[in-house]
This record gives structure tokens, sequence and C-alpha cells, in this order.
């Protein structure tokens, strides 16, 4: 059983999406990426799994969270820092050469 709970936009190539499903028989959350282009349509392996186990933990955990927490004040906007960046950028680069070899193999079939 799969049952999609809902999608976020991340730009305009990807969004998340986060479903409930069944994997190795084993019921459980899925919030995964998932990608349109020319080249690959598909999910990637950048996410999590949270098992039926373990979902009223991280429910607590997520209920736990405040909007106001999640608000930026205008005094102290996030800023991230120059390490941060640079991790960003190269996690960011290797996701989409892996994207791009997938899809270049899958080109031969």
């Amino acid at each position: 059983m799969e049952k999609d709970i809902g999608r976020i936009k991340r730009n305009d190539t990807s969004d998340i999406v986060i479903r409930v499903d069944d994997f190795g028989g084993q019921r459980g959350l899925t919030i995964r990426e998932f990608v349109t282009s020319d080249r690959y349509t598909g999910f990637t392996k950048a996410g999590v799994r949270i098992s039926a186990e373990n979902f009223p933990k991280f429910k607590e955990m997520i209920n736990s969270i405040s909007e106001e927490e999640m608000k930026e004040t205008p005094e102290q906007p996030a800023e991230k820092t120059e390490s941060e960046e640079t991790l960003e950028d190269k996690s960011a680069k290797r996701s989409k050469e892996k994207i791009q070899k997938k899809a270049e193999n899958l080109d031969d079939y």
C-alpha cells in the first residue's frame, strides 16, 4: 500500500514527497526527494524512512516544535557559515552528478 500524504516544492525540478508505504514488508513513513527532468523522473536516494514502530516518537518530536520556533526574527536572520555553504554546494553537486550518471545508464536500455 502506498499513500502519498503530500508534496513540498523544493525547486523547479524537485519536490519532497511524504508518503506512507510498505517497503520490504514493513509499513512506514517515507520522506524522499522526487525529481522531474528530461533525463530522469523519479525518487532519488535522498530521504529518510521512519518505521511504523518509530512513528509515534517521530510524531511527538515534530509536534513539539511550535510554529513560532520556525520563524526567523528580523533581528536574527539565519545565516549560513562559509563551511555550511561549501558542504551544501558539494552535496548538491554530488547529487546532481549521481542523477546524471543514472540517467545516462538508463539511455542504454
